[in-house]
């Protein structure tokens, strides 16, 4: 039987990658909080890949969210491929960051650009982890919450941590957080050692005042982003299925608008998004068809980008 693949782009195996472009995998945790459990967002690579499905057809239309078609050819994929799911295990939480962060390498080594599809929120530290040989990034995160957490229940990996474990990393070498506001980002020693390594916080606030300009206009240009996006950095009144839902946040136009930002101003190297939670969809699975929508709208920009 033939496993399902993201918008129906060709499967692929990792030992047999033939100078992809784009290279997709999933990863449904790296390191839970209750060892064994399963993340709340296991499910969520399948959800949205069966999501992608409703515009596989249409791939080869105008997509205005891109302003131009991402693949003119519904015959050429144009080396975008689907790797399935990294083999991941809740009681295995070592073997699950050292798998994830050997499969990005390996994409990596073929030149092809990483997108996973997550996964709790632990997923980034072991795929940022992957990039350490391939020059510096600098983070882009969407987010309700800093994640800068150091020990949380005797844990340092896990998905409260990711922007510290990612700060410590030699070739993240900048970081902007993009939609911070409400409660969960821990006591104000969090922002404060996020603001004191050099991270720029552009609050929702922020994005009130100053649209999402605030948050283009923090990014450097010229650099290679690592996008990081947690879906409750999506306003919830659009995107209530996550894990910790917070009022107020970013417009799926905004992220879109980020995205096509950091493809003009500089590269996008790789993409990671994360804790969006299936069993919170609606029946229609409309939140799933929006991450669907994002992931694919990062595709075509880096398909714009190799142009």
């Amino acid at each position: 039987m033939t496993r399902p693949t993201f918008a129906a782009l060709p499967a692929a195996d990792l030992d047999s990658l033939d100078r992809p472009s784009i290279v997709l995998f999933g990863a449904s945790e790296a390191t839970p909080y209750d060892d064994g459990e399963p993340s709340h967002s296991a499910d969520a690579p399948a959800a949205i890949r069966a999501a992608s499905q409703g515009f596989a057809r249409q791939l080869s239309q105008i997509d205005f969210d891109l302003g131009f078609t991402p693949f003119p050819d519904p015959a050429d994929a144009r080396g975008v491929v689907d790797l399935g799911d990294v083999d991941t295990r809740p009681e295995d939480a070592a073997g699950n960051r050292e798998r994830i962060e050997a499969t990005t390498r390996a994409v990596l080594a073929v030149g092809a650009v990483p997108v996973v599809l997550g996964g709790d929120d632990s997923v980034p530290i072991p795929f940022a982890a992957g990039f350490a040989d391939h020059g510096a990034l600098t983070v882009v995160q969407i987010d309700a919450h800093v994640d800068w957490g150091d020990d949380i229940r005797g844990q340092t990996l896990g998905y409260g941590s990711p922007m510290r474990r990612l700060a410590e990393m030699p070739h993240v070498t900048g970081m902007v957080q993009v939609g911070v506001r409400g409660l969960g980002s821990g006591g104000a020693w969090q922002i404060e050692d996020a603001r004191g390594w050099g991270s720029r916080i552009v609050t929702a606030y922020d994005l009130i005042r100053g649209g999402i300009d605030a948050a283009i206009d923090a990014v450097p240009a010229g650099g290679r982003y690592l996008v990081a996006i947690d879906c409750d950095g999506i306003d919830p009144a659009v995107f209530p299925a996550v894990a910790m839902p917070t009022p107020g946040g970013l417009r799926y136009e905004a992220v879109v608008l980020l995205l096509r930002a950091l493809a003009e101003k500089g590269e996008i190297a790789g993409l990671v998004l994360a804790e969006y939670v299936p069993a919170r969809d609606d029946p229609h699975r409309l939140c799933a068809m929006m991450a669907a929508r994002i992931v694919a709208v990062t595709m075509g920009l880096v398909l714009g980008e190799v142009n």
